[in-house]
């Protein structure tokens, strides 16, 4: 008896479609149901939705049975299985609307099919085509909420992700098998499936990436670079890249076929380029965390030990440069975050392995890249850098990643995203530098200590050359290399008059400035001469690269710079002497400090900070010298430092002051400056004038006069002393003859010439390398000799070239001073402890008036009252406490600005106006911040003028509403 007559009506739909089985073994090779009879069965299931639970039921049962039969070598069975998959295929593309009914059963059929015969690449063509058809009309929902589909459907996926990185010892089988797993794996990163669900879209990413990464690390590069344009400019089609934006009832799902025998394989381009489609595809759609998931899956696919990817430095650099370039603009800052992160998992280790190197090259490749990373956490990034350099230094000083992590810090300078980024990143530098050099590293020794110095003074180097570098490459066909002769500088009069101190810079950033950079001048006397050597190059960039330049200055046509007079106005003359002749300028204090430090290298004979870096404690966290691991935040950026960064530089001043205590009067053989010391001074004193040839004037000829008079006062008894005197007559020599040829004064360049034609051979200074940015080798130093025989040299008189330079006119026309007050001027007792007390001094009244703060006129209280450490001028301006009689007593006893906020005028905003971090204590004077505030001695005439005129008594005058009607020359009122 025929039971199939008595079986439902959706069975009895299904059998119709597949034809009589004798037919079976020549149904090839389309392997397709009857059409007539699949019509009528899609159009019953599509008119009756709830009959597809069991049409997915019956059909999920036959790809099982089938599946297992063909796995054996039935060719019936798998005729059946092929046509069964068909009907699958249909079902789900013509009733798509309740795609979700059949959903479960596809997806396990599908598996069931890919686990049984995976060898078969018709079958599993004919799987992968059914997959494609449900993954373009799903909408996902079932993904996590079906635990049963859901760990059904990784699976399926897991199996065509196998397929897609097969590895077939024929290589047309393996290209074919690649391509299959490909086409499916396209099809679920294009669909609803794959975005539903955040927790499985990071299961499905897992197992997606590493065919993906499989096939692009076994493609050379140059394909891939060509591939990559080919992708990006022509994506897989039209249609697939706006499909997601489509309805479900308008989507095309693609069908999938074997390769015709016979035909050409497909090659290993065709595969890559499939990879790199799929690669586009998953990067082109994620957002922010989506990236982080696949930025993880790939990191865990290449740390695989199987496949030795991170030894393939190349191919990593390039995946790093094109998931960055590839991804959403707004969130590409989440690849180097990502490859920062990780990198600082596994810092601990004994040895760097190719995993560090390789993240350190894709992290330095991607910041070189042209590619913008907006909202990059840069102070994040090279704060946790900074961290991984020390704690690497702390393991071994010669540690194998550490000049790649300087290049990678470094690099950090081609993405400046606001004017004070690189001020920034430089003070987070600077901060972790000043920390090492006190507290040491981690308590190892002065190795470790001195190879991460000059790491992070590398890195501090690189970081300014990238940034200027990739500045000048946006302007300029051609990128310039920096050279020493010409830095990129432009001259502003205009600005200048406001503020001789800022020399416009054709530049969209702002340049360190030099009140942070101040901080780092004890480098000059590090006891290490490796660390003297990188400091005092990276000194000479600085000056002639970075610091502002002052107005007045160009060089000739024979390269030599000379002074530009300035234009003939009596008010700006008037004003830039002023300005010069006061001690509160910023640059003139960075160079009072400059000729204290190296004083003291070319004379003193105990060199360092001394016992401070082994009685402090050790740099062991990145927030011990910094707020945290965040960075700085705008209020440290404009100066203001914390408390824990506070106590290393009280300590660092006490220090310095001793340090200074010991700078002698006279050189003595003992000294510990070497012949490349002398000759690393000379560079930066010629560095100095060239630069700023007005106050190289004033600040540095009284170093040169103490410093003749500390070798006219040597004995030369002593081993090594005459050896020592000359170098440092040399120095001197040199330095005034780069003054006469700056200040067109023939007399001191014949005098200075004359001198050094007359000195005795064998005792010449030995010559400094170009400057290498990037961590190199440790320099040796070049003695200087103790057994040698020396001639007495007199070298150039000093008085002579004091007075010739007070007699030039070039230097009468440029400081307004004649003869007689140049040499009052410059005649004064020098000290290196007097010049490093300028340094820190406290900026003047006028200077405030000269330079302007940018505050409204309604703020300008007198600076009599300013004491305030850190108040915004939001606060400042809405304070509703009023003003009354306890006020002006406060006032008249001198403790006003003590009790009233209302009446202390707040710090300047400006980024520039940044005084020296390191406070001054005993006997410099009280610790001061780092604002532009200024504390003048209380109880004054003006502080209890201003407190009567806010109290209103006394006629206001006109607009000057903060002008006391009160004559300044008043007797002070008591009480």
């Amino acid at each position: 008896m025929n039971f199939a007559f008595f079986a439902p009506n959706h069975v009895q739909l299904l059998n119709s479609c597949y034809p009589p089985s004798s037919t079976f073994l020549t149904a090839g090779p389309d392997y397709s149901p009857n059409s007539q009879e699949l019509s009528r069965l899609t159009y019953y299931a599509s008119n009756h939705p709830g009959k597809l639970t069991k049409l997915g039921s019956e059909l999920e049962k036959r790809v099982k049975a089938e599946s297992k039969k063909a796995q054996s070598g039935n060719l019936r069975t798998r005729t059946s299985l092929l046509i069964t998959l068909a009907i699958f295929r249909s079902l789900a593309t013509e009733c798509r609307r309740d795609i979700a009914l059949i959903s479960p059963p596809l997806v396990a059929s599908i598996g069931a099919t890919l686990a049984a015969v995976p060898g078969d690449l018709e079958v599993v063509a004919r799987a992968a085509s059914v997959f494609t058809a449900w993954t373009t009309y799903t909408d996902g929902h079932l993904i996590g909420a079906d635990s049963s589909m859901t760990r059904d459907y990784i699976f399926t996926l897991s199996k065509f992700a196998s397929l897609s990185c097969s590895d077939a010892r024929d290589h047309e089988v393996r290209n074919r098998t690649r391509l299959i797993g490909f086409a499916a794996l396209t099809g679920a990163l294009n669909s609803e499936a794959l975005y539903n669900d955040s927790v499985q879209f990071r299961a499905q990413v897992s197992v997606m990436m590493r065919p993906i990464l499989v096939t692009v690390f076994q493609t050379d590069l140059p394909a891939l670079e060509h591939q990559a344009e080919v992708v990006k400019d022509a994506p897989i089609s039209p249609y697939l890249a706006e499909f997601r934006t489509r309805p479900a009832i308008e989507r095309r799902a693609a069908s999938i076929h074997v390769h015709v025998d016979g035909e050409a394989g497909p090659s290993m381009s065709e595969v890559s380029s499939a990879a790199l489609r799929a690669m586009f595809s998953l990067l082109e759609h994620a957002n922010g965390s989506q990236l982080g998931h696949i930025m993880r899956a790939s990191l865990d696919t290449l740390a695989d030990p199987k496949s030795n990817s991170w030894g393939q430095i190349e191919h990593c650099c390039w995946f790093a440069k094109k998931t960055a370039e590839w991804a959403q603009y707004q969130y590409r800052y989440a690849i180097p975050t990502w490859l920062v992160e990780r990198l600082v998992e596994n810092q601990e280790v004994n040895t760097a392995a190719p995993m560090h190197t390789a993240l350190v090259a894709m992290v330095t490749a991607v910041f070189n890249s042209s590619t913008p990373l907006v909202n990059l956490s840069t102070s994040d990034i090279v704060s946790n850098l900074i961290t991984l350099l020390i704690r690497r230094t702390s393991i071994h000083p010669d540690d194998s990643l550490l000049p790649a992590l300087v290049e990678c810090i470094a690099s950090l300078g081609r993405h400046v995203y606001y004017s004070d980024q690189i001020q920034d990143l430089a003070g987070e530098i600077i901060n972790r530098l000043i920390a090492v050099e006190i507290q040491g590293v981690f308590n190892r020794g002065d190795e470790s200590r001195s190879q991460a110095i000059r790491c992070l003074i590398a890195g501090l180097l690189g970081l300014i050359h990238a940034a200027e570098e990739n500045e000048t490459a946006k302007k300029l066909d051609d990128p310039p290399k920096w050279n020493r002769s010409s830095p990129f500088k432009v001259s502003s009069p205009a600005s200048q008059i406001a503020n001789p101190e800022l020399g416009a810079h054709a530049s969209r950033r702002t340049q360190v400035p030099p009140d942070i950079w101040q901080d780092t001048l004890s480098l000059l006397c590090d006891t290490n001469y490796a660390v003297r050597a990188d400091y005092s190059s990276g000194l000479v960039f600085y000056l002639e690269n970075e610091i502002p330049t002052l107005s007045g200055d160009s060089t000739g046509d024979d390269g030599v710079k000379r002074f530009r007079r300035l234009v003939q106005s009596p008010f700006q003359q008037d004003t830039d002497v002023k300005v010069l002749l006061q001690s509160g300028d910023f640059g003139t204090k960075f160079l009072h400090a400059i000729h204290a430090y190296v004083y003291t290298l070319a004379t003193s004979s105990t060199l360092g900070l001394g016992d401070m870096v082994t009685s402090g404690p050790t740099t062991s966290e990145p927030d011990s010298t910094t707020e945290g691991s965040e960075g700085p935040t705008p209020a440290q950026a404009n100066g203001r430092r914390s408390v824990s960064s506070q106590a290393p530089r009280a300590r660092k001043v006490s220090v310095i002051q001793r340090l200074l205590e010991r700078a002698p009067s006279r050189v003595s053989g003992s000294a510990s400056a070497s012949l490349s010391d002398y000759a690393h001074i000379l560079a930066i004193l010629t560095t100095v004038h060239e630069q700023f040839p007005i106050r190289g004037l004033i600040v540095g000829i009284p170093m040169l006069l103490a410093l003749d008079k500390a070798t006219n006062s040597a004995d030369t008894s002593e081993s090594g002393a005459l050896c020592r005197v000359n170098a440092i007559k040399v120095v001197m020599a040199k330095t005034w003859l780069v003054i006469g040829k700056i200040w067109e004064s023939s007399d001191l360049v014949s005098l200075a010439n004359k001198a050094l034609a007359s000195f005795p051979p064998g005792g010449e200074l030995p010559s400094i390398p170009e400057l290498q940015f990037g961590l190199h080798p440790p320099p040796e130093p070049v003695p200087v000799p103790t057994d040698a025989e020396s001639t007495p040299w007199e070298g150039v008189n000093s008085e002579t070239a004091l007075l010739t330079v007070a007699s030039c006119s070039a230097v009468h026309a440029a400081t307004s001073l004649d003869t007689q007050a140049f040499l009052s001027r410059l005649s004064v007792h020098w000290t290196a402890e007097s010049a490093l007390r300028d340094s820190m001094e406290r900026s003047t009244t006028f200077e405030s008036t000269i330079r302007g703060d940018g505050i409204s006129p309604l703020l300008k209280i007198s600076p009599a009252l300013m004491h305030i450490e850190n108040i915004s001028l939001q606060s400042l301006a809405r304070s509703t406490r009023g003003i009354g009689v306890t006020d002006l007593r406060e006032a008249l006893e001198g403790r006003s600005s003590m009790s009233n906020p209302a009446l202390v005028k707040p710090p300047s905003l400006s980024t520039l106006d940044h005084t020296s971090s390191i406070g001054v204590e005993s006997r410099f004077g009280q610790p001061r911040s780092r604002t532009r505030s200024r504390r003048v001695p209380p109880s004054g005439s003006g502080e209890v003028r201003d407190v009567l005129n806010r109290l209103g008594i006394g006629k206001q005058n006109g607009s000057q509403l903060l002008k006391s009607s009160f004559k300044v020359g008043g007797q002070r009122t008591g009480t």
